[in-house]
């Protein structure tokens, strides 16, 4: 199965194809997905370099020139490298541009704290007027290409690493509404989002063994928020977990605890995420998952004491 940058990147090679605004900027050689774009492409396609903060001046500029841009980069630079630029360039002109961010979490595991992308659902859904999208599968990555492509305004998109067991099939979703009832209980609700929702499905079907019967939610447009449908969440399910590879600290958890206080639901939340700590510790990533007690056999343990 692909990994969630190729679906996307083949979905936009062939909406480029047909479309010469679309313009693709990358600081970064690493993907035969790239390779086929620049080769069939090149008019199209910018290597900036290792240059996150000017990559997202240029695309600025040829959103303003009536480009459709996409940046790719891994996500610890971009967003984190150049958040005034984006707040400069993208969110306060409200143009069309696409910011592609891959290894969310700790994907790049072995690199360390300074790779792991903990912090970026926090700080981009603070920045006004972007759109976040938190991709669970690559079905998803195939289906946003198109939609980033035919919805104006800024957008940034935090894509996995890995390649992982597909949530949805193939026109299955049109993935507008921003977030999916995948598995519905009365009694709790696991709200996840990206990887985790994945990892959701693992805890349920542990807890099923204990007779716990667990709902999940893919929660994957972070920003803005579908209110209706999350409203319909909340007031379905006696008890809500969100599950994130990300902060504690103003993650989905914080925003789901917030629409609670704003509703004026007083629902039990436990909120799952990384704690408010960097791990300067080397190890794969159920290793550093092990650390924030995110691997399935602690986040079992932590709902089943928890109910």
């Amino acid at each position: 199965m692909p990994t969630m940058r190729d679906a996307f990147l083949d979905q936009l090679y062939d909406i480029a194809k047909e479309d010469k605004r679309v313009v693709l900027l990358s600081d970064d050689f690493g993907a035969p997905s790239l390779d086929k774009f620049r080769a069939d492409l090149s008019g199209q396609f910018v290597h900036i370099g290792i240059a996150e903060q000017n990559m997202i001046n240029v695309a600025g500029g040829l959103a303003l020139a009536g480009k459709i841009v996409y940046t790719y980069a891994i996500a610890p630079f971009v967003p984190l490298r150049c958040l005034e630029q984006l707040k400069v360039n993208l969110c306060f002109k409200d143009l069309h541009i696409t910011c592609v961010g891959v290894g969310a979490g700790f994907s790049y595991e072995l690199s360390g704290p300074t790779h792991h992308t903990t912090e970026d659902i926090a700080i981009m859904n603070a920045m006004p007027s972007i759109t976040v999208l938190s991709c669970s599968d690559s079905v998803m990555a195939a289906a946003l290409a198109g939609l980033t492509y035919e919805t104006p305004g800024p957008k940034y998109v935090r894509f996995d690493r890995e390649a992982i067991p597909p949530i949805y099939r193939e026109g299955d979703n049109d993935f507008l509404e921003g977030l999916t009832v995948l598995r519905e209980s009365p009694d709790l609700t696991i709200i996840a989002t990206g990887i985790m929702v994945n990892q959701a499905f693992k805890v349920a079907a542990e807890l099923a063994k204990q007779g716990i019967e667990v709902g999940v939610v893919d929660f994957f447009r972070i920003k803005p928020i579908n209110e209706k449908l999350l409203l319909q969440v909340t007031q379905q399910s006696k008890r809500i977990v969100t599950l994130e590879e990300a902060s504690i600290n103003g993650g989905i958890g914080s925003i789901v605890a917030g629409f609670l206080a704003d509703n004026g639901q007083a629902l039990p939340l436990k909120r799952l995420g990384i704690p408010d700590q960097y791990y300067h510790k080397y190890g794969d990533r159920e290793y550093l998952r092990s650390l924030c007690s995110l691997d399935v056999p602690s986040i079992t343990k932590t709902i089943r004491e928890w109910l």
